[in-house]
């Protein structure tokens, strides 16, 4: 393509597909307060935001013979409400987000539910041949619409549904001649979008593309689903390969898919247990998606919804916290709002999020910055640079502890007086430094989140080096005391 074009074709980004870019909220995992929404809402807005992709999971209030999915922090109807209200002072569309085939767990986990599994001992995926299926489908879908109004979108789900084929009842299904995996799946989406655009014909169910994407053309075509859904193609990798995606569009275009949607991310995609944001890494996956889609029909182009995953699944733990991915979801944001990234948008970027140098290239610095939540970030990134190799410093390099205060010692409650002070203070500094520091980093998240979500996130994230460092304080202790 000439350079001349792509400059074009960059410039009109905003006027093409990408004029719709949905903010994804995986409420999976630390699902924030309502007045930590209605605080960063307005930014989000700011950003270039023109939606919200909300993923609830089992922070929705289900209720009736649907109550066992509610977490235990899920948000009540009125908070539900409450934050729709609120997107809907920005201008912000909100696209739900219901599972309903595959990242089953929070539904097939429970044993009201487990026999509708595909396989017998894994709660991810649906049977997709019992009738009761599809009643527990419809009901969460029925449940979650009732708190919404004026949907355009609704999505769906089915990605990564693994296993599936290989319950008792698909396997049987299989042997009958012309049946395939590829059909079963075809089939279990249709009835589920059919169902949808039958209930509420005004609103177009999106699914991930992932189980779509190697089927045939024929069987595509053949399946009715393109004239159901809208396919969101998702890839979050830094070098995506943008030609293949072309080709991608092109064959659900030629398969009767009107039109599709892309999938970005912004966190939540470079590692399970990542604390902190690789800005560089998703803004180049941004880059890429912005050279897909000025290398696409634009009216095929619905928009994107750049993701930001909290947990891989149900069952992992939490990777970045939403306030942590803020700076790289405004980055984000702004390249594709500007078709592109430039010292320009990174100034504009800066001045909104209130930051004097945002990093791209190395993790953020502990920079302060102004934007709700951008506290967390500074003291998550003091934690996550430098706790455990403060830490570990002291316990296994510094030579008076590892000499004359190894296990063998502590266990008899043995010390050297004289080597004593050698390290002593330095335990005693280090361990109220760190203290201070998580005292305030617990103040910060109590704005945000539940107990719940910092609760394991310090247990997963500060308190196996905290624990470590009180200990040797507290032996060293029963050491002098038993000294004297």
């Amino acid at each position: 393509m000439p350079a001349a074009l792509v400059r074009w074709a960059a410039a009109g980004m905003e006027a093409s597909g990408l004029r719709r870019r949905l903010v994804h909220l995986d409420l999976k995992g630390a699902p924030p307060r309502v007045s930590y929404v209605a605080e960063v809402l307005p930014l989000l807005r700011a950003l270039g935001a023109t939606g919200l992709l909300l993923e609830y999971e089992d922070a929705f209030p289900y209720a009736g013979a649907l109550g066992p999915l509610r977490a235990q922090h899920a948000y009540s109807p009125e908070e539900i409400r409450a934050i729709l209200r609120l997107a809907k002072a920005q201008g912000l569309d909100v696209v739900p987000l219901v599972q309903t085939f595959g990242h089953m767990e929070f539904v097939l986990k429970h044993k009201e539910f487990s026999h509708l599994r595909e396989v017998k001992t894994f709660p991810n995926a649906l049977n997709p041949h019992k009738e009761e299926s599809r009643a527990l489908v419809k009901a969460m879908i029925d449940h979650v619409m009732a708190l919404h109004e004026d949907l355009k979108w609704f999505h769906i789900g089915c990605d990564e549904v693994y296993y599936l084929g290989e319950g008792e009842e698909s396997k049987q299904w299989l042997q009958q001649q012309e049946n395939t995996p590829e059909k079963l799946c075809l089939s279990h989406i249709k009835a589920v979008a059919s169902c949808l655009a039958s209930s509420y014909p005004t609103v177009t169910p999106i699914v991930w593309d992932d189980m779509l994407r190697g089927i045939s053309e024929e069987a595509l075509s053949e399946s009715g689903v393109p004239q159901l859904v809208e396919p969101m193609i998702w890839d979050y990798a830094a070098d995506l390969d943008v030609e293949s995606k072309v080709l991608l569009i092109e064959k659900y275009r030629r398969c009767g898919f009107s039109k599709v949607w892309f999938a970005s991310a912004f966190k939540g995609a470079t590692g399970v247990n990542q604390s902190l944001t690789l800005i560089g890494h998703h803004l180049k996956n941004h880059l890429q998606w912005l050279k897909v889609a000025s290398n696409s029909p634009a009216d095929v182009l619905q928009g994107i919804a750049l993701t930001g995953w909290q947990r891989y699944d149900h069952f992992s733990v939490l990777c970045e916290l939403f306030p942590v991915g803020i700076p790289s979801l405004a980055i984000c944001l702004q390249a594709l709002q500007n078709g592109g990234y430039s010292e320009k948008v990174k100034e504009n970027v800066e001045k909104l999020l209130g930051m004097s140098n945002l990093e791209t290239d190395t993790f953020m610095s502990t920079s302060l910055g102004t934007f709700p939540g951008s506290n967390i970030l500074t003291l998550v990134t003091q934690v996550s640079f430098y706790l455990r190799s403060s830490v570990d410093e002291l316990l296994e390099r510094n030579r008076y502890v590892t000499g004359w205060f190894s296990p063998y010692h502590r266990k008899r409650k043995m010390v050297h007086p004289i080597i004593m002070h050698h390290f002593q203070p330095d335990a005693i500094s280090l361990l109220s430094k760190w203290n201070a520091v998580v005292q305030d980093l617990q103040a910060a998240m109590e704005q945000v989140f539940h107990k719940c979500t910092i609760d394991e996130w310090m247990e997963e994230n500060v308190h196996p080096s905290l624990q470590k460092l009180q200990q040797v304080v507290d032996d060293l202790d029963k050491a002098i005391k038993a000294q004297n």
